[in-house]
């Protein structure tokens, strides 16, 4: 056996280490080692009082029979050695009695993993060097010191100040500090010492960080503080709620002797050996990830116009639709404009207003073209008959339906512009000003007498019409932008109220007035007297007709599409579920989503919500984020009927109206719809790439049930269990064979919302073609010291119950924000040369780089990606 000691054998000055290497007795080997034989190696850190097992290399039971060997050895070596070689005796049949772990790895992969989960500085505050340190040093230092409130603040651990100020006890105490400051020469050690890349520094800064008694010892109660911090650092309330179960978990696993306390090594193997938490996904071929990094390398093209030709090529590819639908229509305006100016142009007014009364008719026209176009957009009920029954979809971008709407009321805006600026600046003073010469041709239109004043334009049937419909279209205009129909301003409280969806959802509805007004503005005209001319209405009837056939058809639906409660659930982060009859003869699809109503918040208003049930589920469900007044006031009437949870059941407030006795007074609920929406495209892939944020997993959650459904009746149908073409098998086609679900969200209480879901999908899917994989972002990424603790919890736990600590389901849990790069490039060496549906749900933030991504893997690689965007 060979002893070694980890540190120098030179003792620094005043130290009683010893240090010791070499077999333990002079003379040969044991025979019982022959030098084809593998022996035993043990590392040890021999210090005063105490004897650390480093490291061991050989066969468990070479381990023993050394223990007992220890033991038995009299004491010629001294009365200090001897007792250093009975803790080490007591540590290996400590190590060796308990069969919990293997043989620790302390290869090049396992240390790396290791060292990997134990970064006291992540990748943004370790780029900072010490100067940047020392300049906050001398901003925050009083008098030359540097309070322990603000060493969190001075090392970029200002999001985490309970676990900095853990850090600073723990580094203080190693050197002995007892003020609750520091100089700028011990800030600097201390830095040195948590910047360290080495494994054994960061392992024994994080032990010294759980020691508080500085014993060399870790109880229960030193475990239960530790988990306690880390997962208020992390957000993650259940575990901090559970912080004595969990360390009782710790201390069963690394204790198995029930002694009482772990030490140094139990730390290290568990770090070592459990398994890695990284969000890096494998493939199956090392040499093929390695040929498409390298293909997706940005390369760029040094003739400039070779790179505009592609860029513009992979443009035209990615937007072929939107760009041949505004082509058209700006051709359109194009051309009504160019024809009401030139025949204006060859009319008598055109003498005495001259390009000014052009450029009104001009405008006008395509004001009356575009007042037309703009309702059809929101005729849901159509758009979703056209993108389900027919095959227009391949060619006409249904899914951008309310960008165009909103690209049309800006083209109403342009022309609005057009036509009244030109006759109040222009057109109206020419006149005032004419010759009785110039205004003889003008007499049939405006009267045998000249207008004497501006004001007479303004006060006619043709002025206050069109100064009404503008400040209406005005008033409406300003309440859509999203910054006050989200409440983005900060606006004083008076204001505010007068904001928000509810304005929106009212000013929008001016437009009934605005049209009554339309009307009668383009009959009474100045320059036109013969009623074929006075075409306002012959643009705009069709359109109207069907736009109020569509609410007559809402207003029909809802009337008999009653719906009973069935059960509501809610949920932290301010969601709710609302679990209620499927009305006979409702049939939708995944993705789809419909209009709610409440009579007891609002007559009138109706509220788009995504229906997270499946189609083949025998209810309806729809989760809702109360961000509104609306929601709001819809959450606390259910919350009344609501009590807490009993037993395993999931949320905060619950009401099983179903199973109850007592049958409490609900809100009326009424719904209309199905309305199509992008994501219900999705059978029309063979893989699919779902991708929510939030609450924006709704819809996804929906798919992944009905893709789950689907797998279920293909395997009864195989199996012989039913027949198939029998009644409720018959499906439409339904191409989607492999699908990947990302659920990203910041607190660990969402996971609740679709838990059932989660664990049903684990259950059920042998094959493993649903690939789940849930993102928390309140959690710091691997690789940081503040969530080490946790990944060893949920490895424990993983492997003792198959349940994730952090989301409670079954689906593991991974740390920060997913590598998008790496997630495309996961998918398309899995799928090569395959057509795959990104469908995305959630806010405007990652959609420029889920785009991206698609057009990029797209053009370089074989694998198509086709981008779909949920208007969330």
């Amino acid at each position: 056996m060979d002893i070694e000691n980890t540190s120098d054998s030179d003792s620094v000055r005043g130290s009683r280490r010893v240090g010791f290497s070499g077999p333990l007795v002079s003379g040969k080997r044991s025979s019982r080692f022959n030098d084809d034989e593998s022996y035993v190696e043990i590392t040890l850190d021999v210090r005063d009082d105490s004897v650390l097992v480093q490291n061991i290399k050989g066969a468990d039971q070479e381990s023993a029979l050394l223990a007992s060997r220890l033991e038995k050895r009299p004491n010629t070596l001294g009365s200090q050695l001897s007792f250093h070689l009975r803790q080490v005796s007591k540590e290996l049949k400590r190590m060796t009695s308990s069969n919990k772990f293997h043989k620790m790895d302390r290869s090049k992969s396992g240390a790396a993993r290791a060292l990997r989960g134990l970064q006291f500085m992540n990748k943004n505050v370790g780029t900072e060097g010490w100067s940047e340190i020392e300049t906050r040093f001398d901003q925050l230092a009083v008098n030359g010191m540097l309070p322990k409130s603000l060493f969190g603040q001075c090392i970029g651990m200002k999001e985490s100040s309970e676990f900095a100020e853990e850090l600073f006890d723990a580094l203080a105490r190693k050197r002995c500090i007892t003020s609750a400051a520091v100089t700028k020469a011990e800030l600097r050690e201390f830095w040195e010492q948590i910047t360290d890349t080495g494994f054994d520094a960061r392992l024994q800064t994080f032990f010294d960080m759980v020691d508080k008694d500085a014993d060399g010892r870790i109880t229960q109660e030193e475990v239960k503080e530790i988990i306690s911090l880390s997962a208020s650092a992390n957000k993650l309330s259940k575990i901090q709620q559970n912080a004595d179960e969990y360390a009782a978990l710790i201390m069963e696993e690394l204790d198995p002797d029930n002694v009482g306390y772990i030490e140094l090594y139990n730390l290290e193997t568990l770090l070592i050996q459990a398994p890695s938490h990284s969000t890096n996904l494998t493939t199956n071929s090392r040499v093929l990830s390695q040929m498409l990094s390298q293909k997706l390398k940005p390369t760029k093209e040094r003739n400039p116009i070779k790179r505009c030709k592609r860029r513009l090529e992979y443009f035209i590819e990615d937007n072929w639709k939107r760009i041949w639908v505004m082509a058209l229509w700006l051709s359109i305006c194009a051309g009504l404009f160019t024809w009401k100016f030139i025949q204006y142009k060859r009319r008598a007014v055109f003498d005495v207003m001259g390009y000014c009364v052009s450029v009104a008719k001009g405008g006008a026209e395509t004001t009356k073209f575009n007042m037309a176009l703009v309702l059809l957009p929101v005729c849901r009920n159509t758009i979703t008959w056209l993108r389900s029954r027919t095959k227009l979809g391949k060619i006409i971008p249904f899914d951008d339906n309310i960008n165009f709407h909103k690209v049309i009321a800006f083209g109403i805006a342009v022309g609005v512009g057009l036509h009244a600026i030109s006759h109040l600046t222009c057109d109206f003073p020419r006149l005032l000003h004419a010759t009785d010469e110039e205004y003889e041709p003008m007499k049939p239109f405006f009267g045998e007498e000249r207008p004497n004043n501006y004001w007479w334009f303004v006060k006619g049937t043709e002025g206050w019409t069109g100064v009404v419909m503008v400040v209406l279209m005005i008033i409406a205009y300003i309440l859509a932008q999203p910054w006050f129909r989200r409440n983005r301003l900060n606006l004083p409280s008076t204001i505010k109220k007068l904001t928000g969806f509810n304005a929106f959802w009212y000013s929008h509805h001016l437009f009934v007035i605005v049209y009554v007004l339309f009307i009668i503005h383009g009959y009474f005209l100045y320059l036109s007297k013969k009623w074929y001319k006075k075409t306002t209405w012959m643009y705009i009837a069709v359109p109207m007709i069907l736009y109020a056939c569509e609410r007559l058809l809402r207003a029909f639906r809802s009337g008999y599409k009653t719906v009973r409660i069935l059960k509501v659930a809610v949920y932290p982060g301010n969601v709710m579920a609302v679990h209620m009859s499927k009305p006979q003869g409702f049939k939708y699809t995944s993705g789809q989503y419909f209009f709610v109503n409440c009579s007891d918040v609002s007559s009138f208003q109706w509220h788009p919500f995504t229906i997270s049930s499946a189609p083949g589920d025998d209810y309806l469900s729809m989760h809702i984020r109360t961000v509104g007044d609306w929601t709001s006031q819809l959450k606390t009437l259910f919350s009344k009927v609501c009590e807490p949870p009993t037993g395993d059941q999931s949320g905060l407030l619950r009401a099983d109206i179903a199973k109850a006795d007592y049958k409490p007074r609900l809100p009326k609920l009424l719904i209309d719809g199905p309305y199509g929406a992008p994501a219900q495209d999705y059978k029309k892939y063979d893989v699919v790439l779902l991708v929510g944020l939030g609450i924006g997993a709704t819809p996804l959650i929906s798919i992944v049930k009905d893709v789950l459904n689907n797998i279920k009746q293909q395997k009864d149908i195989e199996d012989g269990v039913i027949e198939s073409g029998t009644k409720g098998t018959k499906r439409s086609p339904f191409a989607t064979k492999r699908a990947y679900f990302y659920w990203v969200t910041r607190e660990q209480g969402s996971f609740e919302w679709f838990k059932g879901v989660m664990d049903e999908v684990s259950q059920n899917d042998q094959e493993g073609l649903i690939e789940l994989h849930n993102y928390c972002t309140s959690v710091y990424e691997e690789g940081d010291a503040r969530s080490a603790l946790i990944t060893m919890l949920q490895s424990i736990q993983q492997a003792k119950s198959g349940v994730d600590i952090v989301s409670g389901t079954r689906v593991k849990t991974h740390f920060a924000r997913p590598n998008w790069r790496q997630v495309f490039k996961h998918v398309t060496i899995n799928h090569p040369d395959q057509r795959i549906g990104v469908f995305y749900c959630g806010p405007q933030g990652l959609v420029g780089e889920l785009r991206h991504l698609s057009q990029d893997f797209s053009h370089k690689t074989g694998t198509k990606f086709e981008f779909h965007k949920e208007n969330f």
